[in-house]
């Protein structure tokens, strides 16, 4: 039987060495699993462009990981590209540990009826087939880069529920990252899109069991190696 991932090593994890090694332990033990095959999960192609291995789901907390990057293993082609708007607001809060690579976490500045509008917001529902409809909302802003925060392998960064950001991997380099995500009531999932922008839906699509298992081995051999603090 699989032993689950201890949720407040993420908590501890913000000032902690050592519950920083524990969130790696539990990384490499999950996709030891997944690669054997001893685990049936199946990697998903994010409409944000990376793949996630949903890890494991308890309530309003799950834990998932996200490889980015050129030369993603669980890819047949080129990088698939973003099929939804970059910049986005979740409706949980989340903190993540990144395992290997750097990943910028890029917060935007939104204002509310700003004289010109540069964006409209849109709302993301997901159901658990993976179909995303994008709605557009009367929703008018303004949208401009804020601060950017460089996390490289061995550090945590946290984000808000309902805070704008975009992820950014440098061109041409990889990353991966074990993140947990807790739910809060009443709050949507967001992205920006065009003034005049229409609704649309994006299907996600699923990898098979060799993609899986190949994506869990190749970012299995990256967090092997020693990971700083």
């Amino acid at each position: 039987m699989r032993k689950p991932v201890d949720y407040r090593l993420f908590e501890r994890a913000v000032d902690s060495s050592e519950a920083v090694a524990g969130l790696f332990d539990a990384a490499a033990s999950a996709l030891d699993e997944i690669a054997s095959g001893r685990r049936e999960l199946y990697a998903v192609r994010h409409p944000l462009g990376f793949l996630c291995l949903p890890v494991e789901r308890d309530g309003d907390r799950g834990v998932c990981l996200h490889v980015f990057g050129t030369g993603n293993p669980g890819a047949t082609g080129p990088d698939a590209a973003p099929t939804a708007s970059p910049v986005h607001s979740h409706s949980w809060e989340l903190t993540s540990c990144v395992l290997y690579g750097s990943v910028g976490n890029l917060r935007m500045r939104v204002r509310e009826h700003p004289e010109v509008a540069t964006h409209r917001v849109f709302e993301v529902r997901s159901d658990p087939a993976g179909v995303d409809d994008i709605r557009p909302t009367s929703r008018l802003v303004s949208c401009e880069p804020g601060p950017e925060q460089t996390v490289v392998g061995g550090e945590i960064y946290t984000l808000p529920a309902g805070e704008f950001h975009t992820s950014v991997i440098p061109r041409g380099t990889t990353a991966a990252t074990l993140l947990l995500g807790r739910s809060r009531p009443g709050r949507f999932d967001l992205s920006l899109g065009p003034v005049h922008g229409r609704g649309h839906r994006v299907v996600r699509q699923t990898c098979d069991a060799a993609q899986t298992a190949r994506t869990a081995r190749t970012v299995l051999r990256r967090i092997d190696a020693p990971h700083p603090r």
